[in-house]
């Protein structure tokens, strides 16, 4: 009954390690109170304005590229409440379309909405960063999943964002997003 005990305390405290290290001490555990003294300052409004262009990849959940892809994005903004459009083009060949609808509220808090994006997503603007947090559905010809979505943007000196994102399902990463984003004359 000892080893058992001793077994049974031992993955608990595991479980417990796993736990505190994922949620103070690795990607999802940044919080927009950790860059609100960084410069340059990240302002959706301006940022997300007129058109984007973006690069990126895809990381599976072993940690290969098993995407590549480009983006057309334009934003736009009335007040507190801005669109921005995006249109992906994969390596494969496929396309894909999204229309956000962003609403800046106090405090730098934004509320996120799109087609693809089950209820609402929820973030912050802080200093030189963006994070989003969000539940996306694939698409059917992804398996229709349902990932949890932590979304960080960097603003960079030049007026680049770098873009991380990493999606989870039952708390397990699937998956790994790096991107580049710069305004554009377009």
């Amino acid at each position: 009954m000892p080893t058992l005990l001793a077994l049974l305390l031992g993955a608990g405290a595991l479980i417990a390690l796993v736990w505190l290290r994922s949620r103070y001490f690795d990607f999802r555990g940044q919080k927009p109170e950790h860059y609100s003294d960084t410069e340059p300052r990240f302002d959706i409004r301006e940022v997300f304005n007129g058109p984007i262009a973006c690069e990126g990849v895809i990381y599976g959940p072993l940690g290969r590229v098993v995407s590549r892809f480009t983006a057309e994005m334009h934003g736009s903004w009335d007040g507190a409440t801005g669109t921005l459009t995006e249109r992906f083009h994969y390596d494969s060949g496929a396309t894909q379309e999204r229309a956000w609808t962003l609403t800046l509220g106090e405090g730098g808090r934004i509320r996120a909405e799109a087609e693809d994006i089950e209820g609402e997503g929820e973030g912050a603007q802080a200093g030189s960063t963006v994070s989003l947090r969000y539940r996306i559905r694939l698409p059917a010809s992804a398996g229709g999943h349902v990932l949890d979505t932590t979304d960080w943007m960097y603003l960079v000196a030049d007026g680049r964002i770098i873009n991380r994102s990493q999606f989870r399902k039952f708390g397990i990463k699937v998956a790994e997003l790096v991107a580049t984003m710069r305004k554009t004359t377009q």
